[in-house]
């Protein structure tokens, strides 16, 4: 008889125990790091000082795990910190004008940051208003746009189930946004995840245009998969525009090539040793001048890829809340929190589509205390309401 504890190690998938168990400890750190970093953002703080804090977190927390098998971790995605109109990707260095910026209350915040154990990423992202509290709660556009995405989010990891497909997720969350006068960020993409690889095969796309619709790839959700999703809410029209404001994030590729300067050369190696296939700040780097010279050359060859920093028209707000969800045998496993609060988000709007509403009062995961006859009763039930849900996107996409 084969030894059950070689056949667990052997298995490449969330199947294996072990592998489960370095996505939750990744997300237990994540959590815990989103939340210290949420309590520091107060009025007045810099937003350099809470990019640095969230990735000095992840480092102090994962250098304890681990030790004797020596495995890689660290950072699966730095801390951004995103304001108001920002969609995605702001983490300036020391030396950019944009170190010197500071919240103030009334602010809306995103905060996006990511552990991994072993090439096993958990990333999470929520957001919030400086200054809100249960006496001070948060109304107006800011409420619309937070609570429509904690809506789609909710409506989306029920949705990412294995035998469902992707556009269902799209449509949902995009109805979602409309009730709160909001729409979906045009284009952004969520990945399946696997091993050493945030951007996997399968992908969801939020509110595509005509060339998306047309060219998008259709895919079904699998058991033993696992997803990092990102939704974005916007207040405006929901198209992203390039900021001004220089790209710091980067993420190494598969591709070679044979770099001619020695500072580009010196880079990539850095990269490739301290970072592996996740993105990283340049303030990461030991030397920050020399990371901006040799990253150019290292960018222009493919050998890294740029997380640019995306915006909103001035005056509008966006919304982002990151799950990382685990499609395991016995339902599926949300492992990073939103910290959304309703006493604190007090949106005028309401979600009034009722197959929707539906949808949102279902669990995640069945409840194991009802008994079998139940439970399956209730398994058939909600699996021809998933599917109606999934033969309604489908009816869509042929029109």
């Amino acid at each position: 008889m084969a030894d059950k504890s070689t056949d667990n190690e052997e298995l490449p998938s969330i199947e294996n125990t072990e592998i489960v168990t370095k996505y939750t400890t990744a997300a237990e750190i994540s959590n815990r790091v989103l939340k210290k970093v949420v309590g520091a953002a107060l009025d007045g703080t810099k937003i350099l000082d809470l990019c640095k804090l969230g990735d000095k977190e992840i480092e102090d927390s994962v250098k304890d795990l681990y030790v004797k098998l020596k495995i890689p971790k660290g950072i699966a995605f730095p801390t951004c910190i995103c304001v108001n109109n920002i969609i995605c990707h702001f983490s300036p260095l020391p030396s950019d004008p944009e170190a010197a910026l500071t919240l103030k209350n009334g602010d809306l915040v995103k905060v996006q940051l990511g552990a991994q154990i072993d090439g096993y990423a958990a990333i999470t992202a929520t957001t919030f208003v400086v200054g809100s509290s249960k006496d001070n709660p948060v109304r107006g556009r800011r409420a619309d746009v937070i609570t429509a995405a904690h809506l789609a989010a909710e409506a989306a990891v029920r949705l990412i189930r294995p035998g469902l497909q992707n556009m269902a997720v799209t449509e949902t969350i995009q109805k979602i946004a409309k009730s709160f006068d909001a729409t979906s960020v045009e284009g952004m993409l969520s990945h399946q995840q696997e091993r050493n690889e945030i951007e996997g095969k399968k992908q969801i796309i939020l509110n595509p245009n005509e060339t998306h619709k047309r060219e998008f790839e259709r895919v079904e959700f699998a058991e033993n998969e696992v997803y990092g999703v990102d939704i974005l809410i916007s207040s405006g029209e929901g198209k992203p525009k390039n900021s001004s404001v220089r790209t710091t994030i980067y993420k190494k590729t598969d591709v070679t090539y044979l770099l001619k300067m020695k500072t580009s050369r010196e880079v990539f190696n850095e990269v490739r040793e301290k970072f592996g296939s996740f993105p990283f700040p340049l303030r990461s780097l030991a030397d920050e001048k020399k990371a901006r010279m040799g990253i150019v050359e290292c960018a222009s060859h493919g050998l890294v890829s740029a997380y640019d920093v995306y915006q909103e028209k001035e005056d509008e707000f966006v919304a982002q809340f990151f799950f990382t969800v685990l499609l395991t045998k016995s339902g599926s496993l949300r492992i990073t929190n939103s910290l959304y609060d309703s006493e604190v988000i007090k949106s005028d709007k309401k979600l009034e589509n009722e197959e929707i509403l539906k949808l949102l009062s279902t669990n995640i995961r069945p409840n194991k205390k009802k008994n079998k006859k139940k439970k399956a009763g209730e398994q058939k039930k909600n699996l021809l309401f998933f599917q109606r849900l999934d033969n309604s996107s489908k009816r869509q996409q042929v029109r």
